[in-house]
């Protein structure tokens, strides 16, 4: 007969297991991502797997004192990745090219007269 604690032990280092197959794909996304939101998604997605980390070892372990870690890695995780976005959309669409106006120097000027 299996005992509760041993399926824990199989479903925990079994979970270790895909988590560890999950970091190494993501850092494999970040190093090898063809454009910056690319990165930052794999950035985020590399916050959330640590947060499986530390959640499994909190149920191998016993130490609840881990979920509290874990959630405020969440809340860090998600301000950063609400930082890399707004980094992103401050910079523009980088795939696009520049216009033939922008390329001749030529410039607009706004409706109270200044030149951008």
């Amino acid at each position: 007969m299996i005992t509760p604690a041993a399926t824990v032990a199989v479903a925990s280092s079994a979970a270790l297991v895909i988590l560890g197959l999950a970091l190494i794909l993501a850092v494999w996304r970040v190093v090898a991502g063809p454009t910056l939101p690319d990165r930052i998604l794999a950035l985020d997605m590399l916050t959330g797997i640590a947060i499986g980390f530390i959640a499994v070892i909190a149920v191998k372990t016993g130490f609840s004192l881990y979920i509290d870690i874990a959630i405020s890695l969440g809340l860090v995780g998600f301000l950063a990745t609400v930082a890399f976005a707004r980094f992103v959309l401050s910079r523009g669409n980088i795939t696009s090219k520049p216009s033939a106006t922008a390329a001749n120097g030529n410039t607009q000027k706004r409706a109270g007269g200044k030149k951008r």
